[in-house]
């Protein structure tokens, strides 16, 4: 008897904006039984506006003002999609999405903030807007680096004279200067002055501005954006090796292009956030507006409708009364003046000192610890009397999802001994990546099959990592994979729930198989405790496979994948990853292998897959097959962004001690030798002489090849120098 609350509604946020964030942490604090929760955004974080302007300057890290989606998601237990939202189709309640299939929705909530993308000729190729944040984020981080080594001219055009592009000009200008460089900032306002605040607050401004020797253009109109000025109506053009846009919020395209109910691209909504005549679909932040209580675009407001959006989106999945919502009229506003001083100004009255500063950098990191400050993953206690060894698995570490939930080699390979050997058109079986198996006609066929744990929650995602997990057999083989069958167990859900969830895993499936020039032909299809999905996959060759015995000595040993995705995924599963990093190793794992196979498989004598049983284990396999010795480079095996750090802190995945006891290595100790890897590299034994020319091949295909090590005459020992 299944023992979860059965899945019957999904709930899709589009966007990771202030407010969003602030529900996916109040979700898992209490999230509602029956749900399944997705996130859609582009990138696996999200800037937080309030400290941007520090973060220009020089005040902040990248760290300090960025959102970890992926660590939320997982506090949240939601699923992450990164891809761009295109389009709504109300009528079918899906999300239609850039790089993949539509998600379907019962209730949806859309938070994407604003551009500053401004409709000037030239502004699209030689200028970038204020928002999104991200990316104008990373372009000045850039600019700064090249005008501190002079490569660039330190010359800024600011577009817009309100509070956003000031406050900017100042940033920018100050981080310049804090390098040793000169900076020479012009802010271009089309009005009369500049815009947003009280006559004794623009006073306050001008005034920082003139100190750090930013020149305001008033008046200006701009007429194009050149590579290296931006061209005014009747004035002199303003040099400019960076342009930001900062005048005005506008609207992504994308919205306009909806049938949604709109003022000027921004989503009309109601005083219960619901967009206006749709009862399934809500807005908040920047992208939406309420025609009954207009206001400016400030994030203030987003983080004060984020405890009545929450409440609402629970109402709509469970049949509950919703609460109205009206934003006050006044608010603080915290403007930083460049340096670590700033401005407040309400109801007329303004305030300046470094003092103010110091009460906004408290409450923006008031803010962001609310959103990192998770609590940890703890393994609940079990009460009572206990059979023999159950509270010892119990303080183990907590089952990790992918390879890390196999079992270990020496277990499996115990188990195994009683398999009868190979006979007739069976040529190998246990002990290779996949049973070769005499065709009738000719040549071999070669079949294997794998399965995953859950490792994420997106079914999309996980069937994409799991197909070339599994596919990754058949290449390790030197062989052209034919047909796969699917092997899916999801969780207990609705009907409905099921189609949307089958059909996201069938989809995925074919495009991956068919990319690697095969086929999908089937499978089967179960309701159990948690999401788990398998393949089973063919290939055909001609010449014999290839397998772990053919190694020779005097080999080098080429990798084709970075090692630590374990570490990676059991510190994502704690809540302690950098959530780029799981982004970055997620996406690797989820591509294809098929150019590095066809490159090393002429000229390997042995390859495998490097999954579950870790880099040491596999190589231990080749090793122990072909009577050799192996020596491996430390520093020139690829790591994982984040797994180092992580391995060091003693982050390891459930599976790596097994790992460890089953493959000893001599010499340098290192865990990650050990860390079962999810749809890991190619580890190919090729001629020393032919290794040089196999990288440059694999490079010129786009892909990876690292020389790692050398195998010997010997026993099947692995040393580690």
């Amino acid at each position: 008897m299944l023992s979860s609350v059965p899945l019957t509604r999904d709930l899709v946020l589009v966007g990771g904006g202030h407010a969003h964030a602030l529900v996916l942490k109040a979700w898992g604090m209490n999230p509602l039984p029956g749900a399944r929760l997705t996130v859609i955004n582009p990138g696996p974080t999200a800037p937080y506006t309030g400290m941007l302007p520090g973060h220009v300057a020089g005040h902040y890290g990248r760290d300090d003002l960025e959102i970890d989606l992926v660590r939320l998601c997982r506090h949240a237990g939601a699923r992450l999609i990164l891809d761009k939202v295109v389009d709504f189709d109300r009528t079918r309640r899906e999300v239609v999405l850039e790089a993949r299939g539509p998600v379907a929705y019962d209730v949806a909530s859309i938070d994407v903030g604003i551009t500053a993308q401004m409709d000037l000729p030239g502004f699209a190729a030689h200028a970038i807007g204020a928002k999104p944040l991200d990316v104008y984020a990373a372009r000045w981080r850039d600019f700064l680096a090249q005008a501190t080594q002079g490569q660039i001219e330190p010359n800024v055009a600011v577009i817009g004279g309100g509070v956003a592009g000031c406050e900017l000009g100042m940033a920018m200008a100050f981080a310049l200067r804090a390098v040793g460089v000169t900076p020479c900032v012009t802010v271009i306002e089309a009005g009369p002055h500049i815009s947003g605040v009280s006559d004794k607050a623009r006073q306050k401004i001008l005034t920082a501005m003139d100190d750090l020797g930013i020149v305001v253009r008033t008046g200006a109109n701009v007429v194009r954006v050149d590579v290296d000025q931006v061209l005014l109506d009747g004035q002199d053009p303003v040099a400019s090796a960076l342009c930001v846009g900062a005048a005005g919020a506008f609207a992504h395209k994308w919205i306009a292009q909806t049938d949604l109910p709109q003022q000027n691209g921004f989503i009309e909504i109601g005083p219960d956030l619901g967009v206006v005549g749709d009862k399934v679909l809500f807005a908040v932040g920047d992208c939406a507006v309420m025609p009954h209580a207009l206001r400016p675009k400030a994030g203030v407001f987003a983080v004060r409708a984020a405890p009545i959006l929450h409440h609402n989106l629970r109402a709509a999945l469970s049949g509950g009364r919703r609460k109205t919502w009206t934003p006050q009229k006044n608010y603080l506003k915290l403007i930083s003046l460049g340096g670590k001083s700033a401005m407040a100004e309400k109801f007329g009255f303004t305030l300046t000192g470094p003092y103010l500063w110091r009460w906004k950098d408290r409450i923006d990191r008031a803010f962001m610890d609310q959103l990192s400050g998770l609590p940890k993953m703890t393994v609940p206690k079990v009460k009572g009397e206990l059979a023999i060894g159950v509270a010892e698995l119990m303080a183990a570490k907590p089952l990790c999802g992918g390879c890390g939930a196999k079992v270990g080699r020496g277990v499996l390979s115990g188990a195994l001994k009683a398999i009868a050997k190979p006979n007739g058109d069976v040529v190998t079986g246990v002990g290779d990546d996949a049973a070769v198996l005499r065709q009738t006609g000719g040549g071999f066929q070669v079949i294997s099959t794998d399965h995953l744990r859950s490792l994420i929650d997106d079914p999309a995602q996980m069937t994409r990592i799991a197909a070339v997990h599994a596919l990754g057999d058949i290449w390790a083989m030197g062989a052209q994979p034919h047909v796969g069958l699917a092997s899916i167990t999801v969780p207990q859900m609705t009907s409905e729930l099921q189609a949307r969830t089958v059909s996201e895993i069938t989809q995925v499936a074919t495009q991956v198989l068919n990319a690697a020039g095969a086929q999908l032909v089937g499978g089967h299809t179960t309701m159990g405790a948690e999401l788990t999905i398998g393949f089973t996959v063919t290939g055909a060759t001609d010449v014999m496979p290839l397998t772990v015995s053919g190694a020779q000595a005097g080999d080098v040993l080429i990798l084709t994948r970075p090692i630590g995705s374990g570490v990676i995924l059991a510190a994502d599963m704690a809540g302690q990853a950098d959530g780029r990093d799981v982004a970055a190793a997620l996406y690797i794992m989820g591509q294809g292998q098929d150019k590095e196979a066809v490159i090393l498989a002429p000229t390997a004598h042995a390859m495998v897959d490097v999954t579950g049983f870790g880099l040491a284990g596999h190589l231990q396999a080749i090793c122990a097959a072909s009577g050799l010795n192996a020596e491996l480079l430390r520093e020139a095996i690829p790591i994982y962004s984040g797994a180092r750090a992580l391995s060091d802190a003693g982050v390891s995945s459930s599976l790596m001690l097994t790992n460890r006891a089953d493959a000893p290595v001599e010499g340098v100790q290192d865990e990650l030798l050990h860390d079962p890897q999810t749809a890991g590299g190619l580890l190919a034994a090729v001629p020393k002489e032919q290794s040089a020319a196999l990288i440059e091949a694999l490079r010129a295909k786009g892909c990876a090849g690292h020389v790692i090590g050398r195998l010997t005459k010997g026993t099947g020992r692995i040393s580690l120098s």
